[in-house]
C-alpha cells in the first residue's frame, strides 16, 4: 500500500509533468513548476485521492493553515486531515 506522501508526490508529479521519482520530499511546488492552476489541480486531486476537504482557498493561499512549503508539509497536512476525518 502506498504511503500519503507517495500518493501526494504522484498527484503532484503529474501536476508538473514530472516522473514520481523527480519529486523529493524535500520539494518545493514553486520547484517543481507548479503554478497557481496546477495548485488548485492539485488540491482538488488530494481531496478526490482521499476523500477529504483541504481548507484552501487560491485567493489567499497563506490564510488558509494548510502548509505548502513542500510535498512534505503537504503530505504532513493530508494526513493531519485523514486523521481528523477518522477521529
Amino acid at each position: 500500500m502506498q504511503s500519503v506522501e507517495d500518493k501526494v508526490r504522484a498527484i503532484i508529479a503529474e501536476q508538473a509533468g514530472l516522473d514520481p521519482a523527480d519529486v523529493t520530499a524535500q520539494s518545493t511546488l514553486e520547484s517543481l513548476g507548479v503554478d497557481s492552476l496546477g495548485v488548485v489541480e492539485a488540491i482538488f486531486a488530494i481531496e478526490e485521492t482521499f476523500d477529504i476537504s483541504v481548507p484552501f482557498n487560491a485567493n489567499t493561499p497563506q490564510q488558509t493553515g494548510f502548509d505548502l512549503t513542500s510535498v512534505a508539509t503537504i503530505a504532513a497536512a493530508v494526513q493531519g486531515l485523514i486523521d481528523q476525518r477518522r477521529a
